[in-house]
């Protein structure tokens, strides 16, 4: 389709010779210039327009020699005269030129020296002058017009979102129009791959496509829709079976083949507005798109709601790298530094890159099945460079790369239960692998591309959750399984997806408190047994917390899965304005075992990871035994019981704020001694008033007499008996008593509240007197000791706390059953407890509560905000730490810890330890029930 550059720099040799005495501007000009283009092997003289008149600066009246819409400009002069002068006359006249028709090149010329000056939005970006005899030595500059144009591809790019944002328009227009649903979708991938070619050397001459557009289609955009339907046959038919009549406009399109415009479509009818929005379009420098995040903004352009805030609905680059380098990418360029220098080692590497597959089963518009492809093409032409540089030494100069390359987009499979994004990331691989064969291009100095479209990624639309994943790529010929399938927690499932899950889950007991990505995860495992595949996902952090944990992983372990590496918790995001961030984890994992594994640990989850080796990474994703925590009904290593607090069920009748309890008072004075404090984790956290009607044992007389109190009470009887739960129907016969009672019975309890900020180094704990009634948003422990307030607000159970308890959004969801009733107390393990720890415990602990009472204006909030945490408080912890920390070493702890995971690794140790001592129930004996251990 191109000349290569030697044949360029030849015909550049040629051409100085050719013209080295050309002097007049008038007579020789055109056919100088005519000549140029045939340097490029562009022969069509139709590309540019001589002469074209134009309005400069200040309303003057000018010419412009030659002009190539959106390509080139050119002010020629006669031999020796001022080309400062000329370049100010060519500028001059960019003022009054429609943004889209902006050239990327001015060049002025006087025959024997040219001077070239490379735009940039319409700015002078970069200026070099060069003899004529020279050109040879300066023809890459014109590299645009032969389709060599190598962009610095980067995802955060402006221009992506320009981009995105004009192709909204139009398909706002089209849609407004009455052209919609598949056959809209369709059209807008056509045009997407049209506007590419049209700048990236498919399509030739340059900016063939916006041509055609605006020379062969009316103003009005009446003939618009028959005319790309024309063209989409044309791109559809091999040249040696066009027409021999065809239009020479249309015949010099490539073939393009690759299915992508076999379809035929209804036309669409355009208007004057939609032409011209068509035409921004192509003013674009699609070049310049990353493939990578495109097909997410252009399929954001969909949804009008999505569309305020594009650039915030695509995966960023550095977080795909974060799976797919250790998953496969670090491996290989690894192996590749082994046999660079081994011309036998290198073939066989190379061949081994064509023969990896890789398989994103929620693949979207492809953005991990591009970035994928794109780093195997990167890694291929290092290949290539090294076998260039062995041959050299041998004699050999120059490089077939059309025999050497050897990765291709069918190596890439992919399942999407949407159309339109399947089909995007079938053009977004196409697009990046035109991108990468122009790299090759100018590297080696070959014009390279593969078209027509011979090999295509097989992107499947289906639901995955449905389909035999061995349909799209059987398991025995699959490298990696890949990507990022939805996060969605239960509640937030359709009834849909809740059956689809529950297909996948059939058999496993717990499976309905997971989350909808766990599917992909038990799907991969099956897909995976018995293979050499290796798979990753990006999760929630929620798999690897709470009662997920015991159901997934204990299932993931029953089908033979063993983790590979692993990052801990992260922000998963991007620059985007407005972009929500996701607090995520990343799996590998696979049915092999490996004896060195990798944990990525984040210091600040916005970071940079820390690669740490490990020799086992549990499913809590610690370098601990593999152990799963479940659902326990009383504490296994205390014999404090940690209770939930009571539960209203009232529909707000039988609670109040501090101004409603006054209200009430000021109308109902006899209430006040069945009114008490009632306390959830909010407001126990905050100091928040909040009160409650608590009549356990009121004499119904005395209700009686109390009508504003009644009034209440029946609108609690209402709210029951309207209710579709037939528990909450029957609390109707008992409306003056909380539905659920399960309040403190001594002097003071320990309060822990259920939700609490990710942000705080402590869970906020403390005492509350037996007067404060406890809500369900609040565990206590009655009459606790101050050795359970000291253990329970340690560093050492906190991070316990942090790994295995559940997430509400990103903020720590407290639980009875899992984390407390779970956890390994000092004493169980090695020696038993000492009077010395006890006690050395219980005064640190002492400390902590009189260094709060210090601050009796500040909540608890307040006194645990990283910002504003005061330093007597944080010097109390560190001695109750201290302490804490003692009381574990007789167990094997360490006098100090240097991470969090080092506590949990420590802690998960020592429940191994405690649980393979204690009997196993009759009724937990199968893998799916039990607390296992390996």
């Amino acid at each position: 389709m191109g000349l290569n550059w030697n044949e360029i720099k030849s015909r550049a040799l040629l051409f100085s010779k050719t013209w080295a005495d050309a002097c007049n501007e008038d007579s020789q000009a055109k056919p100088f210039w005519i000549d140029f283009f045939e340097i490029f092997g562009i022969t069509n003289k139709r590309v540019a327009t001589f002469e074209l008149y134009v309005k400069k600066l200040g309303g003057q009246r000018g010419f412009m020699d030659l002009f190539w819409p959106g390509m080139l400009l050119v002010e020629h002069k006669s031999r020796g005269e001022d080309l400062d002068d000329a370049l100010d006359q060519a500028l001059g006249y960019l003022h009054n030129l429609p943004e889209r028709d902006l050239p990327q090149l001015v060049v002025v010329c006087d025959f024997a020296r040219f001077r070239v000056c490379r735009l940039a939005s319409g700015k002078t970006h970069e200026t070099v002058e060069f003899e004529l005899k020279h050109l040879h030595k300066h023809v890459k500059l014109f590299g645009l017009l032969a389709g060599y144009k190598v962009q610095d591809i980067r995802s955060e790019d402006p221009v992506n979102i320009k981009a995105a944002e004009r192709m909204g328009r139009l398909h706002d227009a089209l849609k407004a129009s009455g052209y919609s649903g598949h056959a809209l979708e369709v059209l807008l991938v056509r045009l997407l791959f049209c506007l590419f070619a049209d700048d990236t050397g498919i399509f030739q001459p340059a900016q063939s496509f916006r041509d055609f557009v605006e020379e062969r289609t009316a103003p009005d955009g009446s003939d618009l829709g028959p005319r790309l339907g024309q063209l989409f046959q044309v791109l559809n038919t091999h040249e040696s079976q066009r027409s021999k009549n065809i239009d020479e406009q249309l015949g010099q399109f490539a073939y393009i083949n690759g299915r992508l415009f076999e379809e035929t479509l209804p036309m669409a009818d355009f208007s004057t507005a939609m032409r011209e929005a068509l035409l921004d379009a192509c003013a674009l420098d699609w070049s310049a798109i990353s493939p990578a995040i495109f097909g997410s903004l252009f399929q954001s352009i969909m949804d009008e709601k999505a569309r305020r805030n594009l650039g915030a609905h695509y995966t960023s680059e550095a977080n795909i790298l974060k799976l797919i380098k250790p998953l496969f990418l670090d491996e290989l360029h690894a192996e590749f530094e082994r046999v660079k220098g081994h011309r036998n080692k290198l073939f066989e590497f190379h061949k081994k890159l064509r023969q990896q597959t890789f398989f994103d089963p929620a693949c979207g518009c492809g953005n991990f099945l591009v970035i994928s492809y794109r780093e195997l093409r990167e890694l291929e032409l290092k290949v290539l460079r090294a076998d260039h540089e062995l041959s050299a030494h041998k004699g050999q100069l120059t490089v077939d790369v059309h025999g050497l390359i050897g990765v291709n987009v069918d190596q890439f499979f992919g399942i999407e239960i949407e159309e339109f994004p399947a089909q995007i990331a079938q053009v977004a691989l196409w697009l990046v692998d035109h991108q990468m064969n122009l790299r090759v291009s100018v590297e080696f100095g070959l014009y390279f591309a593969r078209i027509p479209l011979k090999s295509s990624p097989q992107i499947r639309h289906a639901n995955a959750l449905r389909l035999d994943w061995n349909e799209v790529l059987p398991a025995e010929r699959c490298s990696y399984v890949l990507g990022n399938p939805p996060f969605l927690g239960y509640s937030y499932q359709s009834k849909d997806q809740k059956e689809d899950l529950a297909a996948v889950m059939h058999g496993i007991h717990g499976a309905g408190v997971l989350d909808f990505v766990c599917g992909w995860y038990i799907l991969a495992a099956r897909y995976c047994q018995g293979s050499q595949t290796h798979a990753a996902f990006v999760s929630t952090n929620s798999i690897t917390q709470g009662e997920h944990v015991a159901v997934l992983w204990g299932e993931m372990q029953r089908l033979g899965m063993h983790i590979h590496f692993a990052h801990r918790t992260f922000q998963w995001s991007n620059e985007a304005k407005g972009n929500a961030a996701v607090h995520c984890v990343i799996v590998g994992f696979g049915a092999e075992d490996q004896a060195v594994k990798t944990i990525y640990e984040y210091e600040d989850i916005k970071g940079l990871p820390l690669a740490v080796p490990v020799k086992n990474i549990n499913p809590y994703l610690v370098d601990a035994p593999t152990v799963f925590l479940e659902k326990q009904r009383s504490p296994l290593f205390t014999s404090s019981q940690m209770t939930r607090g009571s539960s209203p069920v009232d529909g707000g009748n039988l609670l109040m704020s501090d101004a409603e309890k006054e209200a009430l008072l000021a109308v109902e004075p006899k209430a006040a001694k069945w009114i008490r404090p009632y306390l959830m984790g909010d407001e126990f956290i905050n100091n928040i008033g909040r009160w409650c009607l608590w009549l356990v044992n009121i004499p119904p007389a005395e209700l009686r007499a109390m009508p504003h109190v009644l009034k209440r009470v029946e609108g609690v009887r209402a709210m029951r008996e309207a209710s579709t739960k037939a528990a909450t129907v029957a609390l109707a016969s008992t409306p003056t008593l909380f539905g659920e009672i399960r309040q403190p019975k001594s002097k003071r309890y320990l309060a822990i509240p259920k939700v609490s900020s990710e942000r705080r180094q402590f869970i906020p704990i403390g005492y509350l007197d037996s007067d404060v009634i406890c809500g369900d948003k609040i565990f206590f422990v009655d009459d606790a000791s101050l050795f359970t307030f000291g253990v329970l607000t340690s560093t050492m159970h906190n991070a316990w706390m942090r790994q295995t308890c559940g997430r509400l959004e990103s903020r720590y969801s407290y639980s009875n059953t899992i984390v407390y009733n779970n956890y390994p107390w000092p004493g169980f393990a090695g020696e038993p407890l000492s009077d010395k720890h006890r006690t050395a415990i219980e005064q640190a602990a002492q400390c902590v509560l009189d260094a709060r009472a210090q601050f009796t204006s500040s909540s608890l909030a307040d006194l645990y905000d990283p910002l504003t945490m005061p330093p007597a408080l944080l010097k109390a912890h560190q001695k109750l730490d201290t302490a804490v920390d003692a009381a574990y070493q007789p167990s094997g702890g360490k006098k100090s810890y240097t991470s969090d995971a080092e506590r949990v690794a420590f802690l998960f140790e020592l429940y191994q330890r405690i649980t393979s001592l204690l009997p196993v129930p009759a009724a937990k004996k199968t893998p799916k029930s039990k607390a296992t251990e390996r």
